[in-house]
């Protein structure tokens, strides 16, 4: 059987906070904190799916830690069926919880 996730927005950033006055490419507008998300959301993950309404793009980064604990491996450290994991957005990260649940 496929266990049940969960998976917590713990963090998101806002490109001010990554880079200060140092942004790698010129500042516009547009560049905010993730849109898409809010911290404390939660999702839950059944049969291995995306949840609706969650970033493709989180998924795909994330998506090593949420193989990992479906097939039952665990991080190191005592906090057994929990990985932290991260969207790939260089501007604005997103940190994530994913828990076996």
């Amino acid at each position: 059987m496929i266990p049940d996730l969960r998976i917590t927005v713990l963090r998101i950033f806002h490109p001010d906070e990554v880079f200060g006055d140092n942004y790698p490419i010129e500042k516009q507008d547009w560049m905010g904190p993730c849109g898409i998300h809010y911290e404390g959301q939660e999702y839950i993950v059944q049969d291995g799916e995306m949840p609706e309404g969650f970033c493709s793009g989180a998924w795909v980064a994330i998506y090593p830690h949420i193989r990992m604990l479906l097939m039952g491996g665990n991080m190191p450290g005592d906090d057994q069926g929990i990985a932290l994991g991260s969207c790939n957005d260089g501007l604005r990260p997103v940190i994530y919880k994913i828990q076996r649940i």
